[in-house]
């Protein structure tokens, strides 16, 4: 079954693909559709947003759409960057500003006060905009201070898994498919996403 993912980071794209493409859904990037309007992420919280992904782009295609919304929150920083992870430094934010500007933000913080957590939302959409499940993963780490790793995208370069004594982005895609936020978000979502498949 084609399932369509409201996001346009393709790296995330991938990965969604990855993990779902063993359980016979063909993830689609909303970028595939030239006409699809940008949805405001105005929710105060990451479940709100993908919500309202999910249900604004299904609407709008008339198809089955996974919405989903993720980020880091770090302790010391009070929960930032939080649900405005992906813009942290600004409308045109990269994930290189965004790192940099983490890392200034931590510059005096010792390495015992430097947890994190990122935190994954995923909200499903019937053709007609109905959320028909939704649920949250959530995977905890520590920022580190130098960069490590090629892999992931985001802040992965510095969020280190302590019991694996390395980052996300040094994690090869199958370990990362098994501990990761999103992963924990998926596998509870899979089991709710083939129920409603089947209802239909």
């Amino acid at each position: 079954m084609e399932i369509v993912l409201a996001s346009r980071n393709l790296k995330k794209a991938r990965e969604v693909s990855e993990i779902l493409e063993p359980y016979g859904f063909r993830v689609i990037p909303v970028t595939d559709f030239s006409d699809v309007p940008e949805v405001i992420e105005d929710g105060s919280t990451f479940a709100e947003n993908a919500a309202k992904k999910a249900s604004q782009t299904a609407t709008h295609l008339n198809r089955w759409v996974i919405g989903e919304d993720s980020g880091l929150r770090v302790d010391a920083l009070h929960g930032a960057p939080g649900i405005y992870s992906a813009r942290y430094s600004g409308e045109d934010a990269t994930d290189e500003r965004n790192n940099q500007k983490l890392l200034r933000e931590l510059a005096d913080v010792p390495d015992e006060r430097r947890g994190a957590g990122y935190v994954c939302s995923i909200a499903l959409a019937s053709a007609d905009g109905i959320i028909q499940a939704a649920c949250e993963g959530y995977c905890r780490g520590r920022i580190q201070r130098h960069a490590a790793g090629c892999g992931g995208f985001g802040y992965d370069p510095y969020f280190l898994i302590p019991e694996f004594h390395r980052t996300f982005a040094e994690l090869g895609s199958v370990v990362k498919h098994r501990i990761s936020h999103r992963a924990r978000a998926m596998a509870a979502f899979i089991p709710l996403l083939r129920q409603a498949v089947r209802q239909t």
